[in-house]
């Protein structure tokens, strides 16, 4: 046998892997500028991406100095870049992706600055006098609902928003009246639970300092001089012309108004997927536009001279852009209808240049005028949806073998319908699939069985329901709207009838716990890389996408749930339900805890489930092996007791400040640390503690005069060490027993 001598270092065989590989370094760079030479086209496209993922960053990071970081570091980036760097298009494109990044952390710190209304400190008794900007009929929730305009109060907020009992307040209320009411206020609420909707950002960004209910009746002072506005007669005209639930869905497509509809319709079509008919977006500004476009011209055209001597196709195409205008501020200009409407007009205007209408650069420009304008709807799920939506259709047929599947060709009827049909379905798949990280992420649930329900119900709504709605609108101008307005309401009938069909499918809803952060960037990143490369670069996207799904599906579901007050805590049982602190909680706060565990059962009540020691005060039980103690009402406890049962458990809950001497052995979640973090999810097994926010967070909205003063006064419900006011004795924890 013939024996080799070893290879050291410097051997040839080791000089040549080493060459080869510094050749292949060396080429890197080159194939990197090729691919990115033959993707040129869709380098504009990711502008959107790196504006919105600094935008993002400003809501994610907790302050200012980590935004001052953030700014820094990709302005060093790309300077140094720019100094250092050698040309080339990829040197480029990381050049303005930091200033896109560095600009998107700008624009909603700006915005806040700017425009921004500071929440009020605390919660207040107000008598006062506003001038009425919106009165709202909440039809579901049996209130109106007014923003108002303090008089004379600058310790109020300029814009507040109260709901009050139709019965308490004048007739026929409307904009520019000026009333007097007594109501209680309070700061917008911030999410209860991690995961949960922040309603305190969306209302610091629209001016709302604060939210309350009226306290007896509301007065009329002076009455407006402008009545009612063309969007609250037109929903009222539509509701008296088709009574009923179909008259409330007829309603919300005219003018985007929801609030007549039924809790149960409004869940049947959460349900089923069809909820995004509800508001005006895309589907509805489109149909408009391209009827009204069709109308015109087809009327011009019957005039053989304008038909000569005129561009027909041009005039109807801006009546179409008048009529879209025109339908986005009627419904209150909201983010989806503004993005359909900046689309729609960037489409005319694309056919007034004979160039290609629909593509992905006119979403990338849509997105950043919304961004530029609305940086805080970045972060909600209208945004995400709508364009998220619209890029997954406009990928899927920029791909050539789609495009090549379901183009137009000479075939007969048959074979057109199902070409047709196939393209319906593959499309509602496509954005079903896109869309459903999104629902999870924001409302912890995604419809399975939508891309079916979608196939009958946006062709119904497209074709049938729309056009008979406006044709009827237009005859009642002449008083012969009512064949179209039978028509209007039985095919809304047929619609709402799917709904609750489709929602009371078995696995028509899949629920899922609040899932993080970074699991969610992860696959919308994949998706967004998978959609608007078109090379084998677009393969890259796929791996993160499915990675990102499987983080997802691997979201653990905690065992403890507890709200920001500390005064609601959800208990994971032993056959996988949940049972309440507070078996008295309302509705609100049930569908709040059901929504965060991804649970659609019953609730039972803690003070049931075995070896648990509830007083009316306290309640102890045992999680995966870990004792948990909880207050369960706002009366003094002895502090020796508290300080003695603290020692005893491993995890203690309250709702109100607890001494220092109370040390569990893990975890203290008293209204100090929870108002910090925003409602906290325990993993027992785990010993792991999911947080709301960062107990750093300092962004405008959130208020931290009001916490402290709110804990202190909390903390005497511990000691009694303010009198001011009788308190009755509770009994010690000691003394919990079953039954009790």
């Amino acid at each position: 046998m013939t024996e080799h001598a070893p290879s050291t270092a410097f051997s040839l065989p080791q000089m040549g892997v080493l060459r080869r590989s510094k050749s292949a370094l060396a080429g890197l760079p080159a194939r990197v500028e090729t691919a990115l030479e033959r993707e040129r086209a869709q380098l504009p496209l990711f502008a959107p991406v790196a504006l919105g993922a600094g935008i993002c960053a400003w809501f994610a990071l907790p302050a200012q100095p980590q935004w001052i970081a953030w700014l820094l570091i990709w302005l060093g980036v790309a300077t140094g870049l720019g100094v250092f760097a050698r040309g080339g298009r990829f040197m480029q494109m990381l050049i303005v992706g930091a200033v896109l990044m560095a600009a998107g952390c700008m624009i909603p710190w700006a915005k806040a600055l700017l425009v921004g209304a500071p929440p009020l400190g605390r919660a207040a008794m107000a008598e006062m006098q506003a001038v009425v900007l919106a009165a709202e009929p909440q039809a579901s929730r049996g209130v109106t609902r007014l923003t108002l305009a303090p008089d004379a109060r600058p310790d109020l907020p300029a814009k507040v928003r109260v709901n009050a009992p139709p019965e308490d307040l004048p007739k026929e209320l409307v904009a520019g009246d000026i009333v007097r009411l007594k109501a209680r206020l309070m700061p917008p609420p911030a999410a209860a639970l991690p995961g949960s909707y922040d309603f305190s950002v969306g209302a610091y960004f629209s001016g709302i300092g604060a939210t309350g209910r009226s306290i007896g009746k509301v007065e009329r002072i002076v009455a407006g001089k402008q009545g009612p506005g063309l969007r609250e007669r037109l929903g009222s005209h539509i509701a008296g012309r088709l009574p009923g639930p179909e008259g409330a869905i007829a309603v919300a497509f005219a003018t985007g108004e929801q609030a007549g509809i039924s809790e149960e319709d409004a869940e049947a079509m959460r349900r089923s997927g069809l909820a995004h008919l509800l508001s005006i977006s895309g589907l509805h500004v489109s149909a408009l536009i391209a009827g009204v476009m069709f109308i015109v011209y087809r009327l011009l055209a019957l005039s053989p001279t304008l038909a000569l001597r005129f561009p027909l196709i041009l005039i109807a195409a801006c009546a179409g852009a008048l009529a879209g205008l025109g339908y986005t501020l009627l419904t209150g200009a909201q983010v989806p209808t503004v993005r359909s409407c900046i689309a729609a007009l960037l489409v005319i205007a694309g056919l007034m240049l004979g160039r290609e209408a629909i593509s992905l650069r006119l979403v990338a420009v849509g997105a950043l005028v919304v961004m530029l304008f609305w940086p805080e709807a970045v972060i909600g799920p209208s945004f995400q949806m709508s364009f998220a939506a619209v890029t997954a259709i406009v990928a899927l047929y920029e791909w050539p073998r789609t495009r090549d599947l379901f183009a137009r060709r000479e075939e007969g009827r048959v074979k057109r319908l199902m070409r047709g049909f196939a393209a319906l379905l593959v499309t509602g798949m496509a954005v079903e699939f896109v869309l459903m990280p999104i629902a999870i992420y924001h409302f912890h649930r995604a419809g399975l069985l939508g891309s079916l329900a979608n196939l009958v119900a946006i062709p119904l709504t497209s074709f049938v329901v729309m056009p008979a709605e406006v044709v009827a609108l237009v005859l009642d101008l002449a008083g012969l709207g009512a064949p179209a307005w039978w028509v209007t309401g039985k095919a809304l009938g047929l619609l709402l009838a799917l709904a609750h069909h489709v929602s009371a499918l078995p696995y028509a809803v899949m629920r899922m716990p609040a899932i993080g952060g970074g699991a969610f960037a992860l696959t919308m990143a994949g998706l967004l890389w998978l959609m608007l490369w078109r090379g084998r670069l677009r393969l890259a996207g796929v791996v993160a996408a499915v990675l990102g799904v499987g983080l997802i599906a691997l979201s653990p579901t905690p065992d403890v749930l507890v709200t920001a007050d500390g005064r609601h805590v959800a208990v994971r049982t032993e056959d996988g339900g949940y049972a309440l602190l507070r078996a008295r909680a309302g509705d609100y706060m049930r569908d709040q805890l059901s929504e965060a565990a991804g649970y659609e059962g019953e609730f039972a009540d803690l003070a049931t489930l075995p070896g648990a020691l509830c007083s009316p005060d306290v309640c102890s039980v045992t999680v995966k092996g870990m004792r948990l103690l909880a207050t369960r009402s706002s009366y003094m406890l002895p502090w020796q007791d508290v300080v003695n049962a603290c020692a005893a458990a491993d995890i203690v809950i309250a709702d109100r400040a607890l001494p220092q001497g109370c040390t569990p052995r893990w975890l203290k979640l008293d209204v100090r640390a929870l108002g910090l973090m925003g409602g906290a999810l325990i993993l027992a097994d785990r010993r792991k503690m999911i947080a709301g926010r960062d107990p750093r967070d300092r962004h405008p909205w959130v208020i931290r005069g009001g916490l402290q003063r709110r804990m202190e006064s909390s903390a005497s419900a511990i000691t009694g060490g303010s009198q001011r006011r009788p308190m009755r004795r509770a009994r010690s924890p000691a003394d919990s027993s079953p039954g009790n």
